[in-house]
């Protein structure tokens, strides 16, 4: 395993760490067990951060993290986030004692003294100009409910305008294969602030792990197959954005470039370790077999110009001209 240093935390975090969603719904039918041995076969191969939320599974997914961090002994970061339980889902919502409410409910779920990092979940953009949200996160901080604080984006435009809050730490934002643009329009300003990066949905909803077909079929409670158009969240969230039959082209195209002996998903994952401003990929893995290939892209030599260039030329012409102005 690769290990990074995350922002100005003085953290050194794991450059393909554990996204949690998937393990709590939203993904189809999970199991407990297979997700807790998931969880440990992460840690097992050298995963230290987990990145999760208070509304993965109604805090689901932050109690079985909980449980694995009562059992464990090694040094684990986990990342949650709040804001999403508010219904409505608006800006005004944002308070401080909103804030402070689902922090501390996220405090009882992990069963910690204080949460490592959270996350404002993909807020509505007028809060990213309500110095009174930040505020309110410092005040957390200061309490000592917190470590440290940053937010999960859904646009460059948004992530841009967090970092101007000076102690906003790190940024999640969607950013794999069919998502470029944040290397273009965002990792410079991040890295001049040294802001740790987290790259989120990194294989695009499974497309990018190759294991999908035109006739493949979804569960009802699988947002890949209730929001392909944003009927319940930003439409990002699904696929990156990316009409699904593109997709399935695009990654047809990705093949011949694959090395020998790597999955697709390895190979996906290792592009995105191939940018230094990414702190850590946070894939999903609902099974210890999932887990274990994801784990291991880690440890995959760099990628060829030749692949490079060539998953840049696929990006330009088949990906671009359909998610790059949107996000």
């Amino acid at each position: 395993m690769e290990y990074r240093s995350f922002g100005r935390t003085g953290w050194q975090i794991s450059s393909v760490s554990f996204g949690a969603w998937a393990i709590g719904g939203s993904w189809g039918a999970t199991d407990d067990d297979i997700s807790t041995a998931a969880l440990d076969r992460a840690i097992d191969f050298g995963v230290n951060f987990i990145d999760t939320a208070d509304v993965y599974g109604d805090g689901r997914s932050e109690r079985i993290i909980g449980a694995l961090l009562k059992r464990r002994s090694e040094r684990i970061y986990v990342a949650t986030k709040a804001g999403r339980r508010l219904d409505p889902h608006v800006a005004e919502g944002y308070t401080k004692a909103n804030l402070t409410a689902f922090v501390e409910r996220s405090l009882v779920n992990l069963g910690v003294d204080a949460l490592d990092l959270v996350q404002l979940h993909c807020p509505p953009t007028k809060v990213y100009h309500t110095p009174e949200v930040f505020a309110a996160m410092d005040d957390l901080v200061k309490a000592g409910k917190i470590q440290h604080y940053g937010v999960s984006v859904e646009t460059v435009d948004e992530a841009l305008t967090a970092i101007t809050y000076p102690n906003v730490q790190s940024v999640q934002i969607i950013f794999n294969i069919f998502r470029q643009k944040p290397a273009e329009a965002f990792f410079a300003a991040a890295r001049a602030k040294q802001v740790g990066i987290l790259a989120r949905v990194p294989l695009a909803s499974g497309l990018l792990t190759g294991k999908f077909k035109a006739d493949s079929i979804f569960a009802e409670d699988d947002h890949r197959k209730f929001n392909r158009n944003g009927e319940s969240f930003d439409r990002g969230e699904t696929f990156s954005g990316v009409d699904y039959a593109t997709g399935l082209q695009a990654v047809e195209t990705l093949r011949q470039y694959i090395p020998a002996g790597v999955s697709l998903a390895q190979f996906a994952l290792r592009w995105i370790l191939m940018f230094p401003e990414i702190t850590a990929a946070i894939p999903g893995a609902k099974t210890p077999a999932q887990e274990e290939d994801n784990s291991k892209a880690a440890d995959l030599p760099p990628l060829s110009d030749e692949a490079m260039a060539g998953i840049r030329a696929m990006y330009d012409e088949q990906i671009k001209p359909l998610v790059h102005q949107y996000w």
